[in-house]
């Protein structure tokens, strides 16, 4: 683990820890459930375990979450759901071992804290719908398809780093 020099309480893994380790717990989750990773799914279930509680007539007419709502598997028994509660926790432990454990929003100082939430909820709404039209997040379509050498899991992972480069430069502000 290394101290960050401003805040020597502050404890990081290396990344090249975390990187093999993603990489074993993606060859682990391909040995254990015979497919990869991916946090959209969990959104998806949470979604569609909310609209069949709040409205449960439009959920069951729905095309799209009917395929979802069944009477013998409820949505949120996905191990996607469990996988995506795992990462919170963990986060979580590790953020309070580490005394990092803190409510606050990393912004420029050139924006407002507010400008800052609205463009991280635009990117995350963006992001999001980019996920159920590529049928897979970045861990889900990228990094699982890329590690079963998938084409798509190839386009899929220059299309996220591609764009986010070329418009890095229109956004820089953001964050520097």
């Amino acid at each position: 683990m290394k101290t960050n020099d401003t805040d020597r309480s502050a404890l990081y893994f290396n990344p090249y820890f975390g990187g093999v380790m993603l990489g074993l717990i993606l060859l682990a989750t391909f040995y254990i459930t015979g497919r990869g990773l991916g946090a959209s799914g969990a959104a998806k279930s949470t979604v569609v375990a909310a609209v069949d509680k709040v409205a449960p007539q439009h959920a069951e007419e729905s095309a799209y979450y009917s395929k979802f709502i069944s009477d013998d598997e409820h949505p949120m028994n996905n191990w996607l759901v469990f996988e995506v509660i795992g990462v919170l926790a963990g986060a979580f432990l590790m953020g309070g071992l580490a005394g990092r454990l803190k409510f606050k929003t990393e912004h420029s100082p050139k924006i407002s804290l507010r400008t800052r939430l609205v463009f991280a909820g635009l990117g995350g709404l963006l992001f999001g719908v980019g996920s159920q039209i590529a049928r897979g997040c970045t861990s889900g379509a990228a990094l699982s398809g890329a590690a079963v050498l998938s084409l798509g899991g190839f386009i899929t992972m220059l299309a996220i780093f591609g764009t986010a480069y070329l418009f890095a430069y229109f956004f820089r502000k953001l964050w520097i």
